[in-house]
């Protein structure tokens, strides 16, 4: 595959994967964002350049940017010099990310056991689907701990 193929393939799947994030709940333009922020070889993007590569308004993409930026997906940096900021991934540490992911996974299971408890038929299949599910997370959250 030659450097223009690569670049096009990369520009596709910014696309798809802006799709993906916004069926995540993200907004269409942050997800095409992060994506680009992803996917190019550049790790760097100016504000002009994200414009630019995705074809969006400037209010769009400080608004997508901000948005992001509160989320924690993406960073901005600036080099000696330059008074331009630098948009990036922003780098976690995996352990971080990982002991994030669990403490959400143990709320949703204690909210599905809430809605277990509340439950008048626990044979119904709603409450036996529930309970396969708590049975479920359970035996992630474990492996998840397992890993760290």
């Amino acid at each position: 595959m030659d450097n223009e193929d690569r670049i096009k393939k990369q520009k596709e799947l910014v696309e798809e994967l802006g799709r993906y994030f916004d069926k995540e709940g993200m907004q269409p333009i942050a997800g095409r964002i992060h994506a680009l922020l992803m996917v190019m070889d550049k790790e760097k993007f100016t504000f002009e350049e994200i414009v630019e590569e995705l074809r969006i308004s400037k209010s769009s993409a400080s608004v997508a940017l901000r948005n992001l930026e509160i989320r924690g997906n993406i960073e901005y940096v600036t080099l000696p010099g330059d008074r331009k900021r630098y948009f990036q991934i922003k780098k976690h540490n995996t352990s971080t990310l990982i002991d994030e992911f669990v403490k959400k996974t143990k709320l949703f299971k204690e909210l599905v056991e809430n809605v277990v408890e509340l439950k008048e038929d626990k044979q119904s299949m709603n409450a036996q689907f529930m309970m396969d599910m708590i049975k479920m997370i359970d035996c992630f959250i474990d492996r998840m701990e397992i890993k760290k």
